[in-house]
């Protein structure tokens, strides 16, 4: 896996990791994950198709997960002005920086800055890598044109179908998505801060419902372990029960030991 891996990133100088449509907390962790490793010595970009919701703030990375796929072009758009009231356009360098001109026709007013988009079209990576997913319909993108030439790996604990592409394989039947990263990181080589740890430390929490799932193995416990040594934190949401008593009302479904009188044998209380 090790050799297979660095065969894989090693000529691509810049890497998209692909997550699927509505991924889970386990997928995006492993997925967080790889971006912070990849970063310090890979140009790299993360892709979703689904906005990310409440669930995933917890994981370092998760604010770097873009929902635009193109990186490459910058493609600047006029929303509802007429393109027939433009005269030219024109770019500069001024003062050290890149300025571009848009002159409108006489009696033409110019774009407002409301009308203004900003987006990006066309895939710079050489590499990318699909994190978790059931089957090749979790990826729309690998099917359209700005992934054709662009290599593909998988990072699952399944193997994973493509038809009409080639996929490299780096699936395998471990417990849960972050399980799988950390081996495949760890085998490589690339360090593992205690961010990283954190981030796949809960993944495999809730991949595992808290460690307690049938999938679970010792090498799981291992890596678990090595995960809390390389300064993993367990981080949990504080469950909170509201409610409200009204002037000496007792709550219901109550020990009987709270509400039934104590007996004191052999002590009299004057």
């Amino acid at each position: 896996m090790q050799n297979s891996f660095k065969t894989l990133i090693a000529p691509s100088k810049s890497i998209l990791i692909l997550l699927p449509e509505n991924p889970t907390f386990d997928e995006v962790a492993g997925a967080t994950s790889l971006y912070e490793v990849l970063k310090e010595t890979k140009e790299v970009n993360i892709y979703c198709p689904t906005p990310m919701t409440v669930e995933f703030n917890n994981l370092v990375g998760v604010n770097k997960i873009k929902n635009e796929l193109g990186n490459k072009n910058l493609a600047i758009t006029f929303h509802d002005y007429n393109p027939q009231g433009i005269e030219t356009v024109s770019w500069d360098i001024d003062d050290g920086k890149f300025k571009l001109t848009v002159v409108p026709k006489v009696n033409a007013a110019p774009p407002n800055q409301d009308q203004v988009i900003i987006s990006y079209s066309g895939v710079a990576a050489n590499l990318a890598i699909l994190i978790g997913g059931k089957d090749e319909n979790s990826f729309p993108a690998i099917k359209g044109e700005d992934l054709k030439d662009v290599n593909l790996a998988h990072i699952g604990t399944q193997e994973l179908r493509v038809t009409a592409r080639t996929l490299a394989s780096l699936a395998s039947a471990v417990s849960s998505v972050s399980e799988n990263v950390f081996g495949i990181i760890k085998d490589a080589g690339f360090k593992i801060d205690n961010d990283i740890a954190t981030n796949l430390l809960m993944g495999i929490e809730n991949a595992s419902n808290s460690f307690t799932s049938q999938t679970m193995s010792a090498d799981t416990f291992d890596t678990i372990a090595q995960l809390m040594r390389a300064g993993g934190r367990r981080i949990k949401e504080a469950l909170t029960e509201n409610r409200s008593f009204t002037t000496n009302q007792i709550p219901t479904n109550v020990p009987s030991s709270w509400t039934e009188p104590k007996i004191f044998k052999g002590t009299s209380v004057s």
